[in-house]
């Protein structure tokens, strides 16, 4: 069962050493999405979190909040290569648009992909989210309401 960890001494070492396949760029490394957490900790609203796969640490996701505009951003998600095709990606965005739902607290999730990123793409299709027709840092951004 899919669930989500913060970031912990117990569980750092193992997200950092999480790698995509080698020359891949789609999604930025663990290392560097933590530093940028940090770099944005003051506004509080920056969460990066360990995905885990009952009690074991399978994926990264770091989530962005815009509480003005009801909106939450899948800012990044990361799965390694011994963690794909095993639907944990599936699983860990449902259960981010459940607990959204939950909260009350906003009206639709945007996330984005880099083009050639088919899987991504059909995951977040699948799912149910749809592109916006914008794009961010030249990735393509989709949007889900709730």
């Amino acid at each position: 069962m899919i669930h989500f960890e913060k970031i912990t001494e117990d569980n750092f070492k193992a997200i950092v050493e999480m790698k995509r396949p080698e020359g891949e760029k789609f999604v930025a490394s663990n290392a560097y999405s933590l530093a940028q957490a940090w770099l944005y900790r003051e506004a509080g609203d920056v969460y990066p979190f360990a995905i885990y796969n009952e009690d074991k640490p399978v994926g990264f996701m770091m989530l962005d909040e815009d509480l003005e505009e009801r909106c939450l951003v899948i800012w990044r998600i990361m799965f390694p290569v011994e963690h794909q095709n095993k639907g944990y990606g599936t699983q860990a965005i449902r259960e981010i648009v459940r607990l959204a739902g939950e909260s009350g607290k906003y009206d639709f999730l945007i996330l984005d992909y880099a083009p050639g990123n088919e899987i991504a793409r059909h995951v977040y299709e699948k799912l149910g989210f749809c592109p916006t027709g914008e794009r961010n840092n030249g990735e393509i951004e989709m949007r889900l309401d709730l």
